[in-house]
């Protein structure tokens, strides 16, 4: 009884973006198949690149052992990862207090992808939030990686308002969580990374330094 009258009192809320929402889900709904499966795809698997872009910024980041370049750069991208975890804690957070029903659970739109259950909150989008805290990391350690992971998570976002699960403003707010968490954290290392240079005489020597 308590949940029928908890999704009850849901269905009546209303965002200021429901109507975008709906013109996405709709405009999806009348889509190629070809399009709906490559933007389901990439919202469940997209955020496979990121590891492979933040593991390729810590190869290039590495100076070449004898080389004036610091390893403050390679500290930072083996710190990135962190940012990732950080923002999807942050967020996960941020849903049990936010407490938003996904936006195909109170419009009952029809949408590319099975709705998740009652309780499996919308706001923040985590998926926003980890894409968003790759790219921010990316710009901060390997600008030209940066390039390919900024549009990658503005597509991340846009492709779960695409399939349905969040509303525009969800994965608004999970960009911003992922950026300012990533940004915070990068400055944050990067103040510290002098004490990295302790590492070179250590058998950690190869995270920092290439042979």
């Amino acid at each position: 009884m308590t949940a029928i009258a908890r999704t009850a009192s849901a269905s009546e809320d209303r965002w200021f973006d429901e109507g975008l929402y709906r013109s996405v889900t709709g405009l999806a709904d009348h889509s190629p198949g070809w399009l709906d499966t490559a933007a389901s795809l990439w919202s469940t698997y997209g955020l496979v690149l990121f590891g492979v872009l933040l593991l390729a910024a810590w190869w290039r980041a590495r100076p070449v052992a004898g080389a004036p370049r610091s390893s403050a750069r390679a500290v930072m991208a083996l710190a990135a990862p962190l940012a990732l975890v950080l923002a999807y804690v942050v967020g996960l957070a941020l849903k049990s207090v936010m407490r938003e029903q996904r936006p195909c659970q109170t419009l009952h739109t029809i949408t590319i992808e099975a709705c998740p259950p009652l309780g499996d909150w919308s706001l923040p989008s985590n998926h926003a939030a980890i894409a968003a805290a790759a790219a921010a990391a990316l710009l901060c350690i390997d600008r030209a990686l940066a390039v390919v992971a900024l549009p990658a998570a503005l597509l991340m976002a846009g492709s779960r308002v695409w399939v349905g699960a969040h509303y525009p403003h969800d994965v608004v707010l999970g960009l911003l969580v992922g950026a300012v968490v990533a940004w915070a954290l990068m400055r944050l290392v990067r103040r510290t990374a002098p004490l990295a240079e302790r590492l070179h005489d250590t058998p950690l020597r190869p995270l920092v330094v290439r042979r």
